[in-house]
């Protein structure tokens, strides 16, 4: 079984295109998505159509998700941020609002092996910095591997034996060997949005029958994304980030 993960589109359709032109060379047998599809980009709507079209796909929404459809309140947001929440409300059609609505809240369990978040195991708005906030998320796993997103930083978390352990992912390609009696706590980076200083597009594939999980960095359209937003009159600080990975 081959998993592609994913996670934080938020809206940059020419970094989406990159990761859907990728699939096309590799065999994927599920898709898993760890939430923010909408948020900052120029494209939800046609993000959202096209994350539908992925099939079979486990989903689950990320915090831009929820403030879009009125689930969560955009006064918890910088107001950068919240500028491209009120744009997107104002742009998004309503059968992919109705979706956004519908998307599940974190943690999901996918099968015995896997459970998915998008912030936290223990609450699904939290950020993952460090190992203290991967302790205390290990103790709500009861799967041996979780992965999750929202911090846009490719990151490893190990539990062995009590001891808790983080590993930051640079370059284009990295890959983890699954061991048995390690668990795992496991972000791919940001697909849309990076901010570990790599513009390139993050994702992973995990492959059970390898027992591993590689870790890839994606060119894309960089400035035709940047050009959008800036087309849209939303924040300038949304293009210019794209191109340093901030």
């Amino acid at each position: 079984m081959r998993y592609l993960i994913f996670a934080d589109i938020h809206g940059n359709l020419e970094a989406f295109l990159s990761l859907l032109k990728f699939t096309q060379k590799r065999k994927i047998d599920h898709y898993v998505f760890l939430g923010d599809m909408v948020g900052y980009g120029a494209n939800p709507n046609e993000i959202i159509q096209k994350t539908r079209a992925l099939k079979p796909i486990s989903t689950i929404r990320g915090n831009h998700d929820k403030a879009v459809c009125g689930l969560d309140s955009v006064q918890t947001f910088n107001p950068i941020a919240a500028s491209a929440i009120y744009w997107t409300k104002s742009n998004i059609l309503k059968k992919n609002l109705d979706y956004l609505l519908r998307l599940k809240k974190g943690p999901q369990i996918i099968n015995e092996q896997i459970a998915i978040c998008h912030g936290a195991p223990f609450d699904e708005d939290h950020y993952i910095f460090g190992e203290f906030d991967a302790s205390e998320a290990f103790s709500h796993i009861q799967t041996p591997i979780c992965f999750f997103g929202h911090t846009h930083f490719p990151f490893v978390y190990t539990e062995k034996d009590g001891v808790v352990e983080g590993t930051f992912l640079m370059g284009k390609t990295n890959e983890i060997k699954i061991e048995k009696d390690v668990r795992y706590l496991i972000n791919p980076g940001s697909i849309g949005q990076p901010r570990d200083r790599n513009p390139l597009a993050a994702c992973a594939i995990y492959d059970t029958k390898a027992g591993k999980i590689k870790f890839f960095r994606l060119e894309y359209n960089i400035k035709e994304a940047m050009r959008k937003i800036l087309r849209e009159k939303l924040p300038p600080a949304l293009a210019e980030r794209l191109s340093m990975g901030i």
